[in-house]
């Protein structure tokens, strides 16, 4: 059946009437669309509650709980698969495919929106909301503790305390305002970044990422096969260079890319990598 003509159908209640459910009521069929909102959803929900997650939820290079996503069906944020799921919530990222999400609420869904994380605090707190939407709260309480616990052990662990550059694709960065910097920060390291004074993300030019003088470097290449152009900036003489001559350290996509407790896990391979290169230091 054609996309426009099904989404008339649709709209005009041809198909099938969407049952009106309570805002307060326990969904029974969630569906989630969001890799950020696939993973809370599977740490938080009931056996049998959570019945798919996005198609990216199943990717290692993004999702940190990509073994655990094959255990469920799987959505490419269509209305059309979402629609004949029958959920009673559906979970969305503010930035989900906004065609889905409208008409998905003219249809009459519930669909809760959450924003991506963008600090430890926005991580607990959408942890929370997930446990209150999806009945669990207690359930969201232990996560939390876990991570609260897991941050008091990166605190007092000893780490030297090295100047750390997040490097990425197109010469990008991370600095003050991301989940990415606060990890650095909580890792017990200085994230080049901020001391330039760079918010959110940024172009670092290579030449000040050089004169920064790091002592770490954080990020590197996707885990995308084959060469990209936007990897170029690793290819260059002067990166080459600088990197032959200090530490790097693995900063997994999975485990930045949405907030969660295993985005400490990277905090923690940093902390080791610091470790190391001071044991290795002449």
């Amino acid at each position: 059946m054609g996309g426009r003509r099904w989404h008339a159908m649709i709209l005009a209640g041809l198909l099938w009437p969407v049952p009106a459910v309570r805002a307060d009521a326990l969904p029974g069929r969630v569906v989630s669309m969001n890799v950020c909102t696939d993973q809370l959803a599977m740490l938080v929900a009931r056996p049998g509650q959570l019945v798919s997650v996005s198609y990216l939820a199943r990717d290692a290079g993004t999702s940190a709980m990509a073994e655990e996503a094959r255990a469920y069906a799987v959505n490419h944020g269509l209305a059309e698969e979402i629609f004949l799921m029958k959920p009673d919530l559906v979970l969305a990222g503010t930035y989900s495919t906004r065609t889905t999400v409208s008409l998905l609420r003219r249809l009459g869904f519930r669909v809760e929106e959450f924003p991506p994380e963008a600090s430890l605090d926005e991580v607990r707190a959408n942890l929370a909301r997930m446990g209150d939407l999806l009945g669990n709260p207690e359930r969201a309480k232990a996560l939390v503790a876990g991570m609260d616990a897991q941050i008091e052990a990166l605190a007092v662990s000893e780490t030297p305390r090295l100047r750390t550059a997040l490097y990425f694709a197109n010469g990008y960065t991370a600095g003050s305002g991301t989940l990415v910097s606060e990890v650095v920060k909580r890792a017990g390291l200085d994230n080049i970044a901020e001391t330039l004074g760079m918010a959110g993300t940024a172009r670092l030019p290579l030449e000040l990422l050089v004169l920064s003088n790091p002592e770490l470097m954080a990020g590197g290449r996707s885990e995308a096969e084959g060469p990209a152009l936007a990897e170029q900036n690793f290819a260059h003489p002067a990166y080459r260079a600088l990197v032959s001559a200090i530490a790097e350290a693995p900063l997994e996509n999975r485990l930045t890319v949405c907030g969660g407790p295993f985005t400490l896990e990277a905090a923690r391979m940093l902390q080791d990598a610091a470790r190391r290169t001071k044991e290795t230091a002449p």
